[in-house]
């Protein structure tokens, strides 16, 4: 973590903030997300992120408007689905997610999957830039994108990519893709930031909250932030979506960080977006 680095918010490459914690909410089911959302807000969190896969925007929506926040406080982030790319087809994803959200205004839009095979992301991002030239979106961004992905859509619109939110955990930490994302000014956000939840019971990941005082879930989620990522833990139990937003009032050191960085063994546990074609739902 570089001297002075916000743990709350970072400054995106256009100007806008995003909170650093939030919560994820995919494979999270419509009837839980509305009260995990809910549970959410009411602990501090004001970044939520969901995608038109995960089928509970609807629940979103309804979460931040029962929240009574202002709208401007609450950072909403949705994804268009890989069946969905392409220019006109993106345009029309964007405003059914926007119905089910309930919302007229989106914080962070992002490409879900690059698709290489397809060569649909420049003209999809095209649509996403158009939005958000429109003033109907404040920022865009990429979801799971490969270091050429990158060059080839930033050489394609002439636009970098404010975010890319990419699998990231200890066994999974992404060094040269976060070299790649500091050179170009792309904020790293990580899914999948406990390792689907596998890490929570790793001898190192215990050992290490046991130094500390804290949970796995909580160190694990602080590695994240010293890292300078941006991290979206998922839970839907009250007291777990608490402890993981109680982060900000211990430090990891040295040793810590290390000792979790060195559990990387380069094992995917989603699909390696070189190759990964899936347009179904």
């Amino acid at each position: 973590m570089a001297a002075g680095e916000n743990l709350r918010s970072v400054t995106l490459n256009d100007g806008n903030s995003i909170p650093r914690v939030g919560l994820g909410v995919y494979k999270i089911s419509p009837a839980d997300t509305e009260r995990a959302v809910g549970a959410a807000l009411a602990a501090g969190y004001r970044h939520i992120d969901t995608a038109a896969l995960y089928g509970n925007e609807r629940e979103v929506g309804r979460a931040v408007a029962a929240s009574g926040l202002p709208r401007d406080e609450v950072f909403v982030v949705t994804k268009v689905w890989n069946s969905d790319q392409g220019y006109d087809s993106t345009l029309t994803a964007f405003e059914a997610s926007m119905s089910r959200l309930g919302l007229d205004f989106l914080d962070l839009y992002l490409i879900h999957w690059p698709l290489p095979a397809r060569g649909r992301f420049v003209e999809t991002f095209r649509a996403l830039a158009h939005l958000r030239d429109q003033g109907r979106i404040g920022s865009i961004g990429v979801s799971n994108f490969a270091p050429e992905h990158l060059e080839v859509l930033i050489d394609g619109t002439g636009i970098v990519p404010v975010v890319n939110q990419i699998e990231l955990h200890p066994r999974f930490n992404q060094a040269e893709l976060r070299q790649v994302h500091a050179r170009l000014g792309i904020a790293t956000a990580a899914w999948s930031p406990l390792g689907r939840g596998d890490l929570l019971s790793d001898p190192t990941v215990t050992a290490v909250a046991r130094r500390c005082g804290r949970t796995p879930a909580q160190v694990l989620i602080r590695w994240h932030l010293q890292l300078g990522n941006i991290v979206i833990p998922k839970s839907v139990h009250p007291e777990r979506i608490v402890g993981n937003f109680e982060v900000f009032d211990f430090e990891l050191g040295t040793a810590d960080m290390a000792e979790l960085s060195s559990l990387d063994d380069g094992a995917r546990l989603g699909p390696d977006p070189r190759t990964f074609d899936y347009t179904g739902r």
